[in-house]
Formats: C-alpha cells, sequence, structure tokens
C-alpha cells in the first residue's frame, strides 16, 4: 500500500479507528509510519510544502535511536550514511567513551536530521500514510468520542478533520498545544545562537570539533556532500534572531573557540536563532497528545533534542494501535504521561546544565567543570550512567512493586534462534522470549526462543522495553501476562 498526498475536504468526519498526526518532523514521521504500519488509518498534517528540508538542526544519532530505527529496519542504511563517532566529547577534559555500551550501536553517528526524515518519510509513505501538506491547525474540539480539527489550507481553503486521537508533534509553536489550552513555561537560555552551512579549506582533524573559551563556543561536523555544519555563541553579543548574520560573525566566533576558522567560504545558508527550555505539564488531554518538541524543548547540548522525539514516538504509537484495536488495557494511554514526561525533564536538566558548565566563565564555576570531570572520568558507575542518558540506553521506566527487575528497562538485542531481538521487534508487536519448548503464544504476540539455554521468560514491548519477566515462569504465568498486556 502506498502512501497519498492529500488536499482537505470541506468535511472529513474520520471514524473510530483514524489518528491524526500534525507536524512532519521525525517524530511525526516515525509515529506515523508505526500507526500505518500496523494498518490504522492515518494523516499526516503538515504546515510547510512538500519536501525533506536541509535547514534542520539536528546533527547526531545516539545509540537507542539507531535500536529504535533497526526495529523499523532503518538503521543499517543510515549507518552507511553517516559517520561513527566512538567517543562523545562534552567539555574540556570530560570525554565519553562509547566503545563499551551494551549495544549493537556502540558510537553516536554523526547523520544530518534531514536524512533520517528522508528515511522516515519513505517507510511513511509505503506503509499508507495519507500526507496533507501547506495546511494549518486553526482550532479543536473534543468529546468522549473523538476529536473535530479545523483546518487552515492553501489557498484560504479551510475544513474540518475528524480522528479517534490526534497528536501534536508540530513543534516549538504547537498549534495543537495552544488549541487544548496547555502552557509552555519556561524560558530562553540562550540568545542568538548562530548556524551556518560551509565549507573548509582546511576542515578539522576530529569528526566533530567543539570547544568553548571566554564568551565564544563553536561546533563544526560535517555534511555527506562536503559542506560543514557550524553552531556557534558568542555570550557577549545578545541581538535578535532577526538581526543580519554574515560570514565574518561566523569566523570570529569559531576563531575565538576553537583557534582558527579553518578557511570557511561559500556559506550556503545562515541563520540566527535562539535556544529554549520549556515542557508542557501534561503529554496528554483527553484524547490529544504531544510529541517532540511540542511537548519539550532544550538546548542543544548533548544532541538530544531529536532523539528524545523519536523515542516519544516510539512509545506512544504502539499504545495507541492497542486503543483502536480496543485492547489498550487500563491505564495505557496514561503511561505515555507517566513514562516520558519525567524523562524529557532529566534531559532539559541535563542539557541545560552541560551548556552551563561549557560555559563556565567564573573562577568557581570553571573549578567546579574540572572536578566534575574528573570525578566522571575516574568513577565507573558515574561514567556509565552519563553515558546512558546522553545515549538513551540507560533510560528505564518505573516498575509495579515486586516485578522481576528487568521490568521496565530496555531490551538489549538479545541473540535468539529466530535471529536478533530487534530484527524480531519489526513485526511491530510483542515478543515472548522463552526458554526453548515453550509453544507459541496465543494472541498478537510473537514468540521466540533464547538461544542459549536461559529459563528466563520475557515479554517485551513493541517499543524494546520488559514489560514482564519471570523465572522457570509455567504456562498459566505466561497467559497471565499476555492477558494483562491485552494480548491474551
Amino acid at each position: 500500500m502506498n502512501g497519498t498526498t492529500g488536499t482537505m475536504g470541506t468535511t472529513d468526519r474520520g471514524t473510530a479507528r483514524d489518528i491524526v498526526v500534525v507536524g512532519a518532523g521525525p517524530t511525526g514521521l516515525l509515529l506515523a509510519g508505526d500507526l500505518a504500519a500496523a494498518g490504522v488509518p492515518v494523516t499526516l498534517v503538515e504546515k510547510r510544502a512538500k519536501g525533506i528540508s536541509n535547514l534542520s538542526r539536528a546533527m547526531v544519532v545516539h545509540a537507542r535511536t539507531l535500536e529504535q530505527l533497526d526495529a523499523r529496519a532503518l538503521a543499517d542504511e543510515l549507518e552507511a550514511k553517516g559517520e561513527p563517532l566512538g567517543r562523545l566529547r562534552l567539555f574540556d577534559r570530560l570525554s565519553l567513551d562509547l566503545a563499551t555500551l551494551p549495544s549493537r550501536f556502540r558510537h553516536v553517528l554523526v547523520l544530518p536530521q534531514y536524512e533520517v526524515e528522508r528515511a522516515l518519510e519513505r517507510r511513511a509513505v509505503e506503509a499508507g500514510v495519507r500526507f496533507v501538506y501547506e495546511t494549518e491547525v486553526a482550532g479543536l474540539t473534543q468529546d468522549a468520542d473523538g476529536v473535530t480539527l479545523e483546518l487552515h489550507g492553501p489557498g484560504g481553503t479551510s475544513g474540518t478533520l475528524g480522528a479517534a486521537f490526534v497528536v501534536g508533534a508540530d513543534g516549538l509553536h504547537s498549534r495543537v498545544r495552544e488549541a487544548i489550552g496547555l502552557p509552555f513555561p519556561g524560558k530562553s537560555v540562550i540568545r542568538s545562537l548562530v548556524l551556518a552551512d560551509v565549507r573548509l579549506a582546511e576542515p578539522p582533524q576530529t569528526l566533530l570539533a567543539v570547544n568553548a573559551v571566554g564568551d565564544a563556543f563553536a561546533f563544526i561536523a560535517p555534511f555527506a556532500d562536503g559542506y560543514h555544519r557550524v553552531i556557534g555563541w558568542n555570550r557577549a553579543r545578545d541581538v535578535p534572531d532577526s538581526e543580519p548574520l554574515d560570514l565574518a560573525e561566523v569566523r570570529e566566533i569559531v576563531r575565538a573557540a576553537l583557534g582558527r576558522d579553518f578557511g570557511m567560504y561559500d556559506a550556503r545558508w545562515m541563520s540566527r536563532f535562539h535556544s529554549d527550555e520549556r515542557q508542557a505539564p501534561a503529554y496528554r488531554v483527553g484524547r490529544v497528545f504531544l510529541a517532540g518538541d511540542a511537548a519539550h524543548i532544550h538546548s542543544p547540548a548533548g544532541g538530544q533534542g531529536m532523539n528524545t522525539g523519536l523515542q516519544d514516538a516510539a512509545n506512544l504509537g504502539w499504545k495507541l494501535i492497542a486503543a483502536v484495536n480496543g485492547r489498550a488495557p487500563q491505564g495505557l494511554l496514561d503511561s505515555y504521561q507517566t513514562e516520558r514526561h519525567p524523562v524529557g525533564k532529566l534531559v532539559l536538566r541535563t542539557s541545560g546544565g552541560l551548556v552551563r558548565l561549557a560555559m563556565a566563565k567564573r573562577p568557581w564555576t570553571l573549578a567546579a567543570r574540572a572536578a566534575l570531570a574528573a570525578f566522571v572520568n575516574h568513577v565507573r558507575p558515574v561514567r556509565v550512567r552519563a553515558v546512558g542518558q546522553i545515549t538513551g540506553i540507560g533510560v528505564a521506566y518505573a516498575a509495579p512493586k515486586g516485578a522481576h527487575r528487568l521490568v521496565g528497562h530496555r531490551a538489549p538485542d538479545l541473540a535468539l534462534k529466530e535471529g536478533r531481538l530487534y530484527e524480531v521487534l519489526r513485526e511491530g508487536q510483542f515478543v515472548l522470549v522463552a526458554p526453548e519448548g515453550v509453544e507459541r503464544a496465543e494472541g498478537p504476540v510473537v514468540t521466540a526462543h533464547w538461544a542459549s539455554g536461559r529459563r528466563t521468560t520475557v515479554l517485551v514491548r513493541p517499543d524494546g522495553y520488559v514489560a514482564w519477566a519471570a523465572e522457570d515462569a509455567d504456562a498459566e504465568a505466561v497467559a497471565a501476562a499476555l492477558g494483562e498486556w491485552g494480548i491474551a
């Protein structure tokens, strides 16, 4: 089935299974693709014209996101287009080695956001997502049965679109968030950041060049086409985003932070922007959900923005599928808020802390930064936790009291007789990993078996987190667990 590029009808009431996703960035594309792949009718509404922009800001894909993309058969092609970086330098002496990550992806992948979007868009089209471009949300109403979106389209057209659920993945200025009356508390933490795509006469020797000196910060990463993305900040130059930007200013910032400007020339794009720290107090209001930058936005430190949004989508998609198919257990949709809101809050706190430490200037803050770097570098548990948090590998969700120690944690890429776990997860179903001899479980669940002789039975959610586990479980215990998750 192929996707379609639709136009907005005067009235489209939808059905009890229709879902509308607003915003065709990475978050919206992954979510819409998951829904359509499961047979759910989904419309993706986007205010921009059709096409992938190369002006997006994200430049890195972390290990946990690569695992999610692996579960959608996209990771290998993106790995071939990007550059792996085995060490993540944050500032001064703090450098995190990723070689020990308990993942198939023991690196961060340097890859522009538009490459990720292109792969996700192709998947969404192939799955049958209906795209509606050049259309904005003007308002919405909802009741116990569904949601009605008011839309403004090209040429002054207007209409309505009905759905069982709506997801706002429409960014910082989310019209969906405004329509449901949610505030977006927070503040601008960095003003007058500069971005430029340039050619370099003498590129840096390292894949990523990043440093902060005094009032200046600079980051340089390569594109595959010979250009480099430059992000810079001069704390002493606080001007509005509308202030004109020229290449001389970009060169000056880079020289101050990195010691040289690498002979940059031929800027194909330059822009000035600001960085906010904001989070919506709720990710769900009735039948409307928020994901990605519509729900949370933070500084670019650590490269977690796009990655966090993609993890939101992976968490929410299978829950919405269960809901429209009538098999969502009590509280499943509410668990999106309880699981993802704390993650968003943590990312805000850590990315903001990294920015403040990177730009430390006073003697006592510089001393504190040096002490923290030494502590992280020399205390292994702290280092492991820091790596897990930034890469997403260490993110876990709260488990019920008395649950098996694995519950709520990310499932690694287990070796199974049927293949790797993340290959098996490509079916979009729960996976029951059982000892040899256990027969195929009933219901919408894939049964797989350990390649080794382990006796643990593990139920893995479609997003790769452990839903239930037990040692030497009998058939009755397995059936009870499947029933609890609505898949018996």
